[in-house]
C-alpha cells in the first residue's frame, strides 16, 4: 500500500482549512485516511504560530515506514526542520513566450532599420 502524507481540505466555501493526514495514495483527497498529523490554516497571517501545526513525532514515524509527503507538505516539513526539500530551478519559466520574443526581435529590427535610414539621410 503506497502511503502519502498530504492535505485534506475542510472549511467552507472561500474559507479553506486543511488537515495534514497520512492516507493510501488511491483514496480520494478528502476521503478515508489513516491518521491526522497536523493542520494548515492559510487564512491566518504567515507569521502566526497556529498557521501550520504538525505532530513531528508521528510524521517521522510515518516517513520511517515509507510514507511519501506531497510537495506542499514537504515545504511545511522543510520549514519545521523535519525533512530536506531539494531546491527547484527553472530559469526558462521566467522567459517570455515564443510570440513575445518574436515581437521583441521585430521591434529591434525596425529600430535598427530606422537608425540606418536616419544615418543615410
Amino acid at each position: 500500500m503506497a502511503l502519502k502524507i498530504r492535505l485534506a481540505r475542510g472549511g467552507s466555501k472561500k474559507r479553506p482549512y486543511y488537515t495534514v493526514v497520512v492516507a493510501d495514495a488511491r483514496s480520494p483527497r478528502d476521503g478515508r485516511f489513516l491518521e491526522k498529523l497536523g493542520s494548515w490554516n492559510p487564512m491566518l497571517a504567515k507569521d502566526d504560530a497556529k498557521r501550520v501545526e504538525l505532530n513531528a513525532e508521528r510524521i517521522q514515524h510515518w516517513i520511517d515506514n515509507g510514507a511519501q509527503p506531497t510537495d506542499r507538505v514537504l515545504r511545511f516539513l522543510a520549514e519545521a526542520g523535519l525533512a530536506q526539500r531539494a531546491a527547484k530551478n527553472n530559469p526558462e519559466k521566467a522567459l517570455p513566450g515564443k510570440k513575445a520574443q518574436e515581437r521583441v526581435k521585430e521591434r529591434a529590427q525596425k529600430a535598427e532599420d530606422a537608425a540606418a535610414a536616419a544615418a543615410e539621410a
